[in-house]
């Protein structure tokens, strides 16, 4: 029975919210970037990032796929110029 009971108190313990166990409230963590010693388009992205981590955010998430559309489409062009041939789909198997 004191098993049961040792189980009861350790998983009720668990389970009570953080606001009836016996802890300080701690203030809220700021996350900011140091743009000290950055300049140009990086200061820029930190200060964006410092600023509002929801532009930071939408600015990504447009950047990353045209980033990688454009390096896409210069190594399609470096691989048509060395004769890499990616639009036909034969397959050379003897």
């Amino acid at each position: 029975m004191s098993g049961f009971v040792s189980k009861a108190i350790g998983l009720a313990l668990l389970l009570l919210p953080t606001h009836l166990l016996a802890q300080e409230k701690t203030n809220s963590i700021v996350i900011v970037a140091d743009s000290r010693n950055l300049t140009g388009l990086t200061a820029w992205w930190v200060n964006v990032y410092n600023e509002s981590h929801f532009y930071f955010a939408l600015l990504t998430m447009v950047t990353i796929p045209l980033a990688g559309a454009i390096l896409g489409g210069v190594a399609d062009l470096l691989m048509r110029q060395i004769g890499i041939d990616l639009k036909s789909r034969t397959l050379r198997e003897n």
